[in-house]
């Protein structure tokens, strides 16, 4: 590839619809978190002027349930001094940093971040446009692969800081580009490895990777006058090998602590979430989730040493509690457990740093089991991301399902709502268990385009128990969180209600599949119905009433616009929260 190759979809006319798009979903998501206030101009039209009132931007929107703005992209325009001028992104940003709250410091990088956005976004526009009822056939990993938007809240929701444009055709999830995973020996002396029960270091390793591959890694070993039985394997990022741990951990390599094997031979495909592999070589073995030092929506994507420790242990006490529950049982619910995790400790770095510091995140690894396997006949896999994917024709894949299923759109509602929404419920009221349960995080399992179950992942660094006397086994009790009791609910009401099914609901109504009124009168009838089934739970669903007539807007954007290189400290996230005003719960009428 010419270095001129690498920039062939940044066309004039797709950088216009990139960043028509962009701006689309800015003045939706900040409108929404109301740190914008669209004036109405009559007859559904909408203006909003920049912090020196000079510029002005004016679309046409619905308005619908949870203050979503539904703005029809090709309505908007930008004007300035009586002249139309092209609309263009940085400039939006820039024309309303104050309104934004973007301080100095943080806006050129944000600005770094909508600009990679934008460049991914024309990217995908150069791909065959497959349409949504195609897209329902398509299989697991090129449903994975076809998502073009990412997180439906987040605007700079592609950022990726550290990929080279070689870097991003060769490692995002849209370019579907196979990855070969680089290995490195670590000395145990400075490295842990820790599995679920039932799991030995060696037999699962010669398992993941074949007899052949770990013979010949322990051959480069012993050639180097070295004793296999001193090291762990560890699977990298090859960006991660080549960008950081070769400069940065330079003297682990040049001391024998870490030694470079090689590729293994099983090919990869990225993940919705840059730095989780699915492996296409042997679809049945584990997923692989690798340190990633790329800043990505608000994070920097390491992987912390310390915590992947408990990572196996925590998997395994969700697996018990799941099985061991009736309710969650009759739902079908699963979660693909992280089973076994690796982490390496650079001691210099640990002791110049903080426990939040990226030097402590750059080398670690966990394996998460594969959904493949439980697959029974005809059943078919997509990640939950894909119910509000829309295609190039503004059709919804939510859409296509139905029209697949044969079923009156709110059966099929129940259906999904059974198997995804049921399970946050009752892991809440009875277990004050919460879960990240955003699109990303969930993969729904289908039969006839009906979702049967849902899959459960990111477990051990997502999930928390609210309740400060839970007695949790000593192993699993870094979950155990404290939140104040009136934000306890937003667990549901912010990350379900909010951030997906608000999405969800205005895509239905948009198509014409089902209108609001039905999409939230399911929704209740489904919470009812659960409710009515644990009546012995009747105290905890008074205490916290997901019929409250109102909730507290908890704002994304605005935690990425303040700090978009780490929005919430895991340990306290509570703490971080942007609470602006409330939201009318669309249950609430019901």
């Amino acid at each position: 590839m010419t270095p001129s190759d690498a920039v062939a979809h940044l066309s004039p006319h797709r950088w216009a619809r990139a960043n028509r798009l962009l701006i689309r979903k800015a003045l939706a998501e900040f409108a929404h978190e109301r740190l914008l206030a669209p004036e109405p101009t009559g007859d559904g039209g909408y203006a909003v002027r920049s912090d020196d009132g000079a510029t002005r931007y004016t679309f046409t929107a619905t308005l619908r349930g949870l203050d979503h703005w539904g703005i029809d992209a090709d309505s908007i325009t930008r004007h300035r001094d009586g002249a139309e001028l092209p609309l263009a992104a940085l400039d939006f940003f820039i024309e309303l940093q104050k309104s934004l709250g973007l301080s100095e410091e943080i806006l050129p990088v944000y600005l770094e971040e909508i600009s990679s956005t934008l460049s991914g976004t024309c990217y995908k526009l150069t791909k065959p446009q497959i349409p949504v009822a195609e897209l329902v056939d398509a299989g697991f990993q090129a449903i994975e692969t076809g998502m073009t938007e990412g997180h439906p809240c987040f605007v700079a929701n592609n950022g990726r800081l550290g990929f080279g444009i070689h870097e991003y055709l060769s490692y995002a999830p849209e370019t579907a580009s196979p990855v070969r995973l680089v290995w490195l020996a670590a000395h145990r002396s400075r490295a842990a490895f820790t599995a679920g029960a039932g799991i030995e270091y060696e037999p699962f390793v010669r398992q993941e990777l074949g007899e052949e591959t770990v013979e010949g890694f322990h051959g480069v070993l012993r050639d180097r006058g070295l004793d296999p039985a001193d090291y762990f394997l560890v699977p990298v990022h090859p960006w991660q090998w080549w960008n950081k741990l070769s400069v940065t951990f330079a003297a682990e390599v040049a001391r024998g602590h870490l030694v470079c094997l090689g590729e293994g031979e099983d090919e990869y495909l990225a993940q919705q979430s840059i730095r989780t592999f699915f492996n296409t070589s042997h679809p049945e073995k584990h997923y692989v989730k690798t340190a990633l030092s790329v800043l990505n929506m608000g994070f920097m994507r390491g992987l912390s040493a310390a915590y992947m420790e408990a990572t196996p242990a925590i998997n395994d006490w969700l697996a018990r509690l799941i099985e061991g529950d009736p309710v969650l049982r009759a739902t079908g619910l699963s979660i693909i457990r992280e089973r076994a995790a690796v982490g390496y400790r650079h001691l210099e770095y640990e002791r110049a740093t903080d426990r939040y510091s990226p030097y402590r995140k750059m080398l670690a690894a966990l394996w998460r089991e594969s959904p493949v396997p439980s697959l029974k006949d005809g059943e078919s896999l997509a990640t939950m991301a894909s119910l509000v994917h829309v295609d190039h024709e503004g059709k919804s894949f939510a859409g296509a399902l139905i029209a697949r299923s044969g079923l009156a759109p709110t059966q099929w509602l129940r259906h999904y709502l059974r198997a995804y929404y049921v399970p946050l419920l009752h892991s809440f009221y009875a277990y004050d268990l919460v879960y990240m349960p955003h699109g990303e995080n969930v993969i729904l399992v289908l039969k006839d385009g009906v979702v049967r179950r849902a899959v459960y992942k990111d477990i051990a660094e997502e999930i928390a128990v609210m309740d400060p006397d839970a007695v949790l086994p000593p192993e699993v009790s870094r979950i155990r969180v404290e939140v104040p009791d009136d934000q306890k609910l937003l667990s549901v009401f912010t990350d379900v209600f909010d951030c997906f099914f608000r999405f969800l609901a205005a895509n239905l109504a948009e198509e014409g599949v089902m209108d609001e009124d039905a999409f939230w009168g399911t929704v209740a009838e489904v919470t009812r119905e659960y409710q009515a089934s644990v009546p012995e739970l009747a105290d905890k669903f008074a205490r916290y009433d997901m019929f409250a007539p109102e909730f507290a807007l908890s704002c994304l954007n605005r935690l990425q616009l303040r700090d978009n290189r780490q929005m919430v400290d895991l340990a306290d996230p509570s703490g971080a929260l942007q609470l602006v005003g409330t939201l009318k719960n669309p249950i609430a009428g019901f």
